[in-house]
């Protein structure tokens, strides 16, 4: 499939599914906890498919498909609700006046979900595929298994198979040795010493990235051979990878926020869709795992404890659960506030960084030149 068409349908899958699951969790958990739901949508804006379920929930596909969304019925109280609006509430089905316990129920299941999803998919991977190999970087052979569309690698004409013995004047026993070379000469022209069916090579490439230390070629190496695990075992490693994945998101969050890593790499929907042509190009199994480990970042990002995020509202809950009383109206609505700002400003700054990334303000910059 050509790129120009592989690339929005990979991404319309893949946010399609994480959305999807997010807000099943939040559907689930309010049926479960005795709260009608009123709307089910996927996307925003203009609905281009609707209709009714036999417990009267709309279900909605709509024409922005950038997220979701799912409308407990009396999801405001009654200090915000109109008297109209009252007049339509359901007793004893409202969101609103259920106990606070059932609340974040409801609020938690989504981030629950998304990571029971990571789980799923790490689990039915390892359970056909099997699990990569363990092996450090530092003890595997750098052998390209595949290249990426538009990568310098292919530009370059490498191919599958061969190994990479030196870069520049620097050797390549490993894997390992091979990124650090690659990283350090982002932008530079280098002579790529290669292994070809017995023949020694010399390849010119320029390496991709326009920022020190994030240079890259465009391969995916080939890693040692996998065998299927027993279900039982794929499950427990699926937990176990989920975990671990977790974990090393937010320890790069926490070197992002105290300097000692650049936020250069945060990346948004442009970026994602970039990914996901370039993943869907891999194979089934890669775009599988790019979407387990998408779903843990929406699980973790959804938890922060940011107001109009679920982990502001469970924070707030929290308070309500310790004081006996909801957080006053005013404070929960300039909180809400504040942090629509700062997503939005977070949204501004990653947009900014797919746009670099993309090459946009190069070539304008080259344009204007």
């Amino acid at each position: 499939m050509p790129q120009v068409l592989r690339t929005p349908l990979a991404f319309a899958l893949v946010l399609g599914v994480l959305v999807f699951i997010h807000e099943l969790g939040h559907y689930l958990a309010a049926r479960w906890r005795g709260v009608h739901v009123e709307i089910f949508s996927i996307g925003f804006g203009r609905p281009l498919l609707r209709w009714h379920d036999r417990v009267g929930t709309e279900w909605r596909l709509c024409i922005l498909p950038l997220g979701g969304y799912v409308k407990p019925h009396g999801f405001e109280g009654p200090a915000e609700a109109s008297a109209e609006t009252q007049a339509k509430w359901i007793p004893g089905r409202t969101f609103h006046d259920k106990p606070v316990g059932s609340r974040a129920i409801v609020i938690l299941a989504g981030p629950v979900f998304n990571f029971l999803l990571a789980i799923v998919l790490f689990a039915a991977l390892f359970a056909t595929v099997g699990r990569p190999s363990a092996a450090p970087l530092a003890g595997m052979p750098p052998v390209i298994g595949e290249s990426v569309a538009g990568g310098a690698a292919r530009a370059a004409g490498l191919l599958p198979g061969d190994r990479i013995e030196r870069v520049g004047v620097t050797p390549t026993g490993s894997i390992l040795d091979v990124q650090r070379t690659v990283s350090a000469a982002a932008g530079q022209r280098v002579e790529m010493q290669v292994l070809r069916a017995g023949h020694t090579l010399s390849v010119p490439l320029t390496v991709g990235g326009d920022k020190p230390g994030a240079g890259v070629i465009g391969v995916m190496f080939i890693a040692p051979p996998t065998r299927a695990m027993p279900v039982g075992q794929a499950i427990v490693a699926g937990v176990t990878e989920t975990w671990s994945v977790a974990v090393q998101t937010l320890d790069g969050i926490w070197q992002m926020l105290t300097g000692r890593q650049s936020a250069a790499g945060l990346g948004g929907p442009l970026r994602i869709a970039q990914l996901s042509g370039q993943v869907a190009g891999l194979g089934f199994a890669s775009l599988v795992s790019f979407i387990a480990l998408l779903s843990i970042n929406l699980g973790l990002i959804n938890l922060f404890p940011i107001p109009v995020l679920d982990g502001g509202r469970l924070v707030f809950y929290g308070i309500e659960a310790v004081m006996g009383r909801p957080v006053p109206r005013p404070v929960q609505e300039y909180s809400f506030r504040a942090g629509f700002a700062l997503i939005a400003c977070l949204f501004l700054f990653v947009t900014f960084n797919d746009l670099s990334h993309l090459g946009l303000f190069s070539w304008v910059s080259h344009r204007v030149g």
